[in-house]
C-alpha cells in the first residue's frame, strides 16, 4: 500500500463520496512523478500542484487502485476518477459508510 503523506485536514463535503468529513489534498499528477523529465517537459509547476480536496477513505482507494504512472497519465483531472468503473464503485462503497471522528 502507497504511503500517501496528507496534508492540512479541513472539515467539508468530499466531492467524490459527498460525506461531510476531514478532506485531505490530491495530486491530480502524483508527486512522486514530479522530479521526471516528462512531467517537468508537459507541466508547469501549477499544473504539476494542482489537486483537489478528498476524503481520506476515497483518497486511499484512489491510491490502492492504481499506481502513480496510471494515475499521473490517465486520471489527471476529477472528471476523469469520477468517469473510472473501478473507482465510481469505490465512491459508491464510500458513501454509504460512517464517518468515523
Amino acid at each position: 500500500m502507497p504511503n500517501i503523506a496528507l496534508e492540512k485536514e479541513e472539515q467539508s463535503v468530499c466531492p467524490f463520496c459527498n460525506r461531510e468529513t476531514d478532506l485531505t489534498h490530491h495530486h491530480l499528477i502524483p508527486k512522486k512523478v514530479h522530479g521526471r523529465k516528462f512531467y517537468k517537459k508537459k507541466y508547469s509547476k501549477v499544473e504539476l500542484n494542482a489537486g483537489i480536496d478528498i476524503c481520506i477513505m476515497c483518497h486511499k482507494g484512489i491510491h490502492n487502485l492504481y499506481d502513480e504512472v496510471t494515475l499521473a497519465k490517465q486520471l489527471n483531472n476529477a472528471d476523469l476518477l469520477l468517469d473510472d468503473e473501478a473507482l465510481a464503485k469505490h465512491f459508491k462503497w464510500v458513501s454509504k459508510q460512517k464517518v468515523a471522528y
